[in-house]
């Protein structure tokens, strides 16, 4: 079965965007249920599409589930910067219960 991607849109030089990367880079993503990968991609990227870029150039960082289960992109809430790297993991798994309806 394939993972779902979490993918973190991000910008170099942005301090949020750094230090949520780096929890995000931190935690184990595979054993969320479910498992999921994750892609950081930077905004300002030439590889980003250009309504990609407009929809999130001012709103960085984002984090989007391309789900491959239920066959669309999804933008998550944001997420607190303040939010220790355990206390990620569980939003990350209350959010994919959510979209997944698991209990």
């Amino acid at each position: 079965m394939n993972s779902e991607v979490l993918i973190l849109y991000s910008r170099k030089g942005c301090c949020l965007c750094q230090t949520l990367e780096q929890k995000l880079s931190n935690i184990c993503l595979k054993n969320l249920k479910p498992s999921v990968v994750l892609s950081i991609v930077d905004i300002d990227s030439e590889k980003v599409s250009l309504d990609i870029q407009m929809k999130y150039t001012n709103e960085v960082p984002v984090i989007v589930l391309d789900s491959t289960r239920l066959l669309k992109k999804i933008e998550l809430p944001r997420v607190s910067p303040r939010l220790k790297e355990e206390m990620l993991l569980s939003w990350i798994q209350k959010n994919l219960n959510t979209l997944y309806r698991i209990s």
